[in-house]
């Protein structure tokens, strides 16, 4: 009679009959809970009217519900102009970010020069720096660069799309140069050199070879450099002084009162304000979670 065959998952199954990773699970949901309740709040928030809150208190469940508060955000706050303002600034941006740092990437990954690692790490090193430290600079230097009337009504930099989209790019470009390079460098060097000796050029190996190759990490790159220039409060606060030209962030603030908040309104142009962001986010998950998870297994 032959002994039994042990194959080399059986030793490890041995050792641990029916292992469930519960730590792990209890975890996720934690984590997953206390990122979807103020999400959630905010939402249960809009939907009531301010008389059911001012009657049954603002942890209260009694009161009716409806739609009512966002169509008055909507109105009140002028959200259509605040939405296109976002729109002006966010697609530029987000298009001369992925642009710009998937050419550097290819630079830094694809060649070898002198400065290549030295130039990478500025570019990285720029992300640390917190954007209030170069907030006095940055608007003195926009203040004294001269524009035409035609281009920019205050003669300057400063209450245009420009400057907002100029400080965007500078500062997401060093962010998606880091992670295309790292992904580029991953890519096989047979690729390049073989469209070399058929007489590609260098803009053709980037534009032909490369750039398709880099799919998923451009679709991922581009998601989240939406989220965040879309959900940016800060520079167009600082360099924005017309009301009517500033984004859909900064434009809910006007259903802040003076002497009285209604923060029914204000969950309710907050939760707007979120629908574009889950849009793209919805439009391009497959791509996103393929860019997030290169790499992670092999074979």
């Amino acid at each position: 009679m032959s002994a039994p065959v042990l194959t080399a998952r059986d030793p490890i199954r041995s050792q641990h009959p029916g292992r469930r990773h519960y730590g792990t699970h209890l975890f996720l949901i934690a984590m997953s809970v206390l990122w979807l309740v103020p999400l959630l709040w905010t939402v249960f928030t809009s939907l009531r009217p301010k008389s059911a809150i001012d009657e049954h208190g603002y942890w209260s469940l009694k009161g009716s519900f409806g739609f009512e508060n966002f169509s008055t955000a909507w109105r009140q706050a002028g959200l259509q102009t605040y939405f296109i303002n976002s729109l002006i600034i966010t697609v530029p941006s987000v298009l001369l970010t992925i642009v710009l740092a998937s050419m550097m990437a290819f630079a830094v990954s694809r060649f070898r020069w002198r400065f290549n690692i030295t130039l990478l790490i500025m570019f990285t090193a720029g992300n640390l720096l917190p954007p209030q430290v170069l907030a006095a600079p940055l608007y003195a230097m926009f203040k004294h660069t001269p524009l035409p009337y035609s281009v920019s009504d205050s003669g300057s930099l400063l209450n245009t799309y420009y400057g907002v989209i100029a400080v965007d790019v500078a500062f997401q470009v060093g962010f998606c140069t880091f992670v295309l390079s790292n992904y580029m460098k991953a890519l096989p060097e047979d690729l390049t050199e073989a469209a070399l000796v058929d007489g590609a050029g260098v803009w053709r190996q980037y534009r032909a070879i490369i750039l398709p190759l880099c799919r998923p990490a451009l679709a991922a790159l581009g998601t989240l450099e939406v989220i965040w220039i879309y959900n940016d409060f800060f520079w167009p606060l600082l360099f924005i002084q017309s009301g009517d030209r500033l984004p859909i962030t900064t434009g809910v603030k006007n259903l802040q009162g003076d002497f009285l908040s209604n923060y029914n309104l204000i969950a309710a142009g907050a939760t707007i304000t979120v629908i574009p962001t889950l849009v793209v986010y919805l439009l391009l998950q497959r791509q996103f979670i393929a860019g997030l998870t290169l790499g992670a297994s092999k074979g």
